[in-house]
């Protein structure tokens, strides 16, 4: 996910408590479903990357390191960052990731739900797995579609008080335009992004959605409570949600950090003095595992992941279960 990357999807939302015929509104609540889908994922996406921002930068700073922080550690390094910058900089990027990650959240969500309906209609595959095929197709998509707006915010976040090369978002997007080839400038890094984020949603939503069933099936009264505008629907409780969640993000976070590295270290290009030899992605692996190792190298910041994983979770499925009620669409 994200995940996400990490949410659960619409479709996903929660387990059937009853067998009774919906309310008189409830076809009137189904016109723009999609509509209002998009705008609950978009909303969940936006607070749970908000609450994690100063880490997602720090995050940046470490993987890539940056020469005024390489030699810090997590902590260290968010300690550091607002002596020197002050304590916006810890949110530094925040804004283009906003725009980035509304329609990723909702394309997403959207699309795991159009997925795993398509797959289990058209190849018959229900069960886990089909959890895991669409989660895959469904982050995949969401990335090529918001991935320019992703390499913005990388290169927004990396720069440092003093020595900016950015002035805002639109000077980000003209000067990648013109100096780094076009639109081909704006998807460098686009296939180790693919490659890591098929085995990071797919197994995110799979974790998750495999913790919830078999949670409110065994154990529907100590897990589960009515969704507030489905009585027949049951939800998982906020505290349950956070554990399932946390799990599921840090699972698929250590399969897939490797490639989130070199996506990164890829994206920022010609702002890294060897980007020449980060051109393609098994050269950026090879070079990062040749030059850093494996722990300081391929995994670096991989704790920061991990702390990040709890609240993202937290804010992400608390957010998206209150907006889904809100909108009506359970």
């Amino acid at each position: 996910m994200a995940a996400v990357s990490t949410s659960a999807a619409p479709g996903a939302g929660g387990a059937e408590a009853g067998s009774s015929s919906p309310p008189p509104a409830a076809s009137a609540r189904r016109d723009f479903y999609w509509l209002r889908s998009f705008v609950a994922g978009g909303i969940a996406g936006c607070c749970a990357k908000t609450t994690i921002a100063p880490l997602d930068r720090v995050k940046i700073l470490l993987q890539a390191h940056n020469h005024h922080y390489k030699h810090l550690g997590v902590f260290s390094a968010l300690c550091a960052v607002p002596k020197k910058e002050g304590y916006l900089g810890l949110y530094k990027g925040n804004g283009a990731m906003m725009i980035r990650i509304f329609p990723y959240g909702a394309i997403q969500f959207m699309s795991f739900d159009h997925y795993k309906k398509l797959i289990t209609t058209k190849l018959g595959i229900s069960g886990h797995i089909h959890r895991l095929m669409a989660g895959s197709m469904a982050g995949m998509t969401a990335v090529i579609c918001t991935y320019p707006l992703d390499m913005v915010r990388v290169r927004l976040a990396f720069q440092v008080k003093g020595e900016h090369t950015y002035t805002g978002i639109v000077h980000a997007f003209k000067t990648i335009y013109a100096k780094e080839g076009g639109f081909r400038g704006f998807y460098r890094g686009l296939m180790p992004t693919i490659v890591g984020m098929a085995p990071y949603a797919g197994v995110s939503f799979f974790t998750f959605g495999t913790l919830k069933s078999v949670g409110l099936s065994h154990a529907p009264t100590l897990l589960g409570r009515p969704s507030s505008d489905n009585p027949n629907v049951l939800v998982l409780k906020t505290h349950i949600n956070l554990l399932c969640g946390g799990v599921a993000g840090a699972i698929a976070q250590t399969i897939s950090y490797p490639l989130d590295v070199t996506r990164r270290r890829m994206q920022l290009g010609t702002v890294l003095p060897d980007s020449e030899k980060c051109l393609t992605m098994l050269k950026t692996l090879k070079y990062v595992y040749g030059h850093h190792g494996i722990r300081r190298g391929l995994y670096r910041g991989l704790s920061l992941n991990y702390i990040r994983c709890v609240p993202s979770q937290a804010v992400a499925f608390t957010t998206y279960e209150l907006m889904k009620q809100f909108l009506h669409l359970n």
